[in-house]
């Protein structure tokens, strides 16, 4: 298991998530998706004497990044993502990037299909997944940039974690806020179409 601790933050009227991921025993961090509720992640980061020294997006859309500025200006953060979705940011993040926060490390999946440059933080027994899997659902692949298809192998990528890796969502839109790769497996329909076919009929029908 990952020696990373992980802090899930309710931010905003969407039922986002925010995270804040750090290794306890050296207190550097990296905020994830402060949405918009930067006030509540800097809190946590506070509380806990985190150091930040990424704020990092899962993708590009508003509602995750809408809390950017304040966390970067109040932390001296830098902003990091992937190039196409985040061209601006002052860190590339692409497949295979990988983060280190004092004894533990976060490993970058390019996980394109929601958006392109949708991508995953993955430490050994936990994933943040952003808009790509919510807990017995899937995000949408119907909006400017999404590719169902790219989005159906991202969630197969997914799927062939370890089943008891936790799945930390960029929505609340689960019957539960965090599962597993096993419950999913078991419990969300997106990621038990035997065939791409069925898939686009389930996510685009």
């Amino acid at each position: 298991m990952s020696p990373l601790e992980v802090v899930q933050i309710a931010a905003g009227e969407m039922a986002n998530f925010a995270y804040l991921i750090y290794c306890p025993a050296t207190l550097e961090g990296v905020a994830v998706d402060p949405s918009f509720a930067p006030d509540r992640l800097l809190d946590q980061a506070r509380q806990l004497g985190v150091k930040l020294k990424l704020l990092i997006n899962t993708h590009g859309h508003r509602d995750h990044v809408a809390g950017n500025d304040t966390v970067l200006s109040a932390s001296g953060a830098k902003l990091a993502g992937h190039p196409l979705d985040l061209p601006q940011a002052d860190l590339r993040l692409d497949e295979g990037s990988r983060i280190t926060l004092g004894d533990g490390t976060i490993e970058v999946l390019h996980t394109p299909g929601h958006t392109p440059g949708s991508i995953c933080l993955y430490a050994p027994g936990l994933v943040v997944t952003g808009d790509t899997l919510f807990v017995t659902r899937c995000g949408r692949a119907d909006l400017p940039g999404s590719d169902v298809r790219e989005l159906y192998r991202s969630l197969c990528r997914l799927a062939a974690l370890p089943p008891e890796t936790r799945v930390y969502p960029g929505h609340d839109y689960g019957p539960q806020p965090v599962s597993t790769i096993a419950f999913e497996l078991e419990h969300n329909p997106y990621l038990r179409c035997p065939d791409l076919d069925s898939f686009i009929q389930l996510r685009q029908g």
